[in-house]
């Protein structure tokens, strides 16, 4: 079966998996993020009030249990 997200295209291992975020005003935003599934890697992109922001740091290291990707 196909994986139906991207490969991240600056490590070529992980794949991007969308986040969904709420607006400023509680509307739902859906994939107003994008981040590698490689905790090597987490490259990510981001939509910040209308701007697109590109590998911004990662605080949280949430991401790094994350048991997703390609098998």
């Amino acid at each position: 079966m196909e994986n139906a997200f991207p490969r991240c295209r600056k490590c070529s291992e992980g794949d991007l998996v969308p986040l969904s975020d709420f607006g400023s005003q509680g509307a739902s935003i859906e994939y107003k993020a994008w981040v590698c599934t490689n905790p090597s890697c987490l490259y990510n992109i981001k939509i910040r009030n209308g701007d697109i922001i590109i590998n911004e740091p990662i605080s949280d290291g949430s991401l790094h249990s994350f048991r997703g990707g390609r098998q």
